[in-house]
């Protein structure tokens, strides 16, 4: 019966793994309440700022040159992200190797008081004049025999000691090194974010001469995605219905329709193309990743509502600049249903690529955008979207999804390896 009843009190596997859960959520609530604390704290100076928009200022306002450069901004802003992961990474281990150490001298506090009290107490007794006491002089020798016999122990312990603080000034070094990476690759990331958000703000100037009529666009395709029952619904009527996307649509099966067969591709191509350089089925092992971070589900895995998943999940950091994952013309742009706010582009062929849980979207309808240019920021948290349902994370959730004439698809194939993949495979 006691056997059974202390059986009963064990946790079942699944309020384990709930404990586990809630524990990795903590981290990483306590890692992001850090950076955010780093990151508010950390301003672009008035002397950055007006350097920042003079060297936009001094851009050539050509459609080439702005796309190159906020390409290259939002590169630069993912890697910093990935670093700051890193780090983060690096931080954790050293601050735990660091709580290790000062356990062990905890442990060895009796021991190191134990050297220090022998070591006082040879300094205060020096060897008595064996002639005049005697007495104490066999004392003395006595006391001798027996620190002889003890002195290699504590030795051997003071050794042990000393290698653990030596160890602990190594790993708090290490520390302030990793600390001012991280502050420094933060500064960086701040400044990042600025320069695109400068860029957006020219892009956008340049469109306001057809401002009226994007507007008028937007209302359309609000009422189009609020009757809309699903995806495949929605962007059938916007590519029939809504100018912009229909143009957009026109545009991409233009391209398709003129574009010769490619073979032995490495590369997109440049940034001053107004249409996808290749075949959206020839970009396979081309395409960047949209966002840095961790996916955490991926295409066909349990989506937590007794179905499949069709596309795949990734964490972000807060705030994380999201990029386009292929060259194409943007259909929608807006909220839709369980998947919050939604970027559908067309990128021909009869593909679309699908972008969900942002908190900000940076691009219009109609508007043709390249791989890897910045089109959309996530949020400080997790927001609801049909991607992230079931998903535990706190942090913020981008949802991706590739789809062919209507169907979803994996999007595993399309993805160019990064670095670390490289080196490793």
């Amino acid at each position: 019966m006691l056997a059974l009843a202390a059986l009963s009190t064990l946790p079942a596997p699944r309020a384990a793994a709930q404990a586990v859960d809630n524990e990795k959520k903590a981290e990483q609530t306590a890692k992001q309440a850090e950076f955010d604390s780093i990151t508010q704290a950390i301003t672009v100076t008035e002397d950055r700022q007006v350097a920042l928009r003079a060297e936009i200022a001094a851009l050539t306002k050509d459609r080439t040159t702005l796309n190159r450069t906020l390409i290259a901004a939002g590169k630069r802003s993912k890697q910093l992200e990935r670093q700051i992961g890193e780090t983060e990474g690096r931080i954790a281990k050293l601050r735990s190797q660091e709580e290790d150490l000062r356990a062990r001298l905890s442990e060895q506090r009796a021991v190191l008081a134990e050297v220090l009290a022998a070591l006082q107490r040879m300094g205060r007794r020096p060897p008595p004049a064996i002639l005049v006491r005697p007495q104490d002089a066999l004392t003395s020798v006595r006391s001798a025999i027996l620190l002889g016999a003890v002195l290699p122990d504590l030795r051997a312990k003071a050794e042990a000691v000393s290698a653990n603080l030596s160890d602990l000034v190594s790993v708090k070094d290490r520390l302030d090194s990793e600390h001012a990476r991280y502050k420094a690759d933060a500064t960086q990331l701040v400044e990042e974010r600025q320069r695109i958000a400068l860029l957006i703000e020219v892009r956008k100037k340049d469109q306001s001469a057809s401002q009226k009529a994007l507007e008028e666009e937007r209302r359309n395709a609000s009422e189009l995605a609020r009757k809309a029952g699903n995806l495949k619904e929605l962007i059938d009527r916007l590519e029939r219905e809504i100018a912009g996307a229909a143009g957009a649509a026109e545009e991409a099966r233009r391209a398709e329709a003129t574009r010769r067969p490619a073979a032995g591709l490495t590369s997109l191509g440049g940034s001053g193309r107004i249409a996808p350089a290749i075949a959206f089925a020839d970009a396979k092992q081309l395409l960047p990743r949209p966002v840095s971070g961790v996916e955490i589900r991926g295409f066909g895995e349990e989506d937590g509502l007794g179905g499949k998943s069709q596309g795949l999940s990734i964490t972000t950091r807060s705030a994380a600049q999201v990029t386009s994952p292929a060259d194409g013309w943007v259909v929608y742009a807006g909220p839709f249903r369980s998947y919050g706010q939604l970027l559908i582009i067309n990128c021909g062929g009869g593909y679309h690529a699908l972008l969900a849980g942002m908190e900000r979207i940076d691009a219009e309808i109609g508007q043709f955008v390249l791989a890897g240019e910045p089109v959309a920021v996530m949020g400080d948290h997790r927001l609801a979207s049909a991607g992230s349902v079931g998903i535990g994370a706190s942090q913020p959730v981008l949802y991706v999804e590739f789809r062919k004439d209507g169907t979803a698809i994996d999007p595993g194939p399309w993805w160019a390896r990064t670095d670390d993949e490289k080196v490793s495979g």
